[in-house]
């Protein structure tokens, strides 16, 4: 099982609907609430090569980008293959 990380927040539309999407896979994947802690927020942004919006997603170290690029893999068919599916 890949390790799942996602940066979010509780507001965000976008971060439910990724972990929406991932819920749909069967992914398991670890939040991380940068409302609850803003340092995490300058984790998100050195890992994602500066991007300052949420979400930030991670599967296995490698930076999937928001909810509109793990959309897209999943569209072209390139999300199961990172999820193991």
């Amino acid at each position: 099982m890949p390790v799942i990380e996602i940066y979010s927040t509780k507001a965000c539309p976008f971060c439910r609907m990724a972990k929406s999407l991932l819920d749909q896979k069967g992914a398991e994947y670890s939040e991380i609430l940068v409302d609850a802690d803003p340092s995490r927020m300058t984790e998100a942004v050195e890992r994602s090569g500066g991007r300052q919006t949420v979400p930030q997603i991670f599967i296995d170290d490698q930076h999937v980008g928001g909810y509109d690029e793990l959309n897209a893999l999943d569209r072209k068919g390139g999300l199961d293959p990172l999820l193991g599916s």
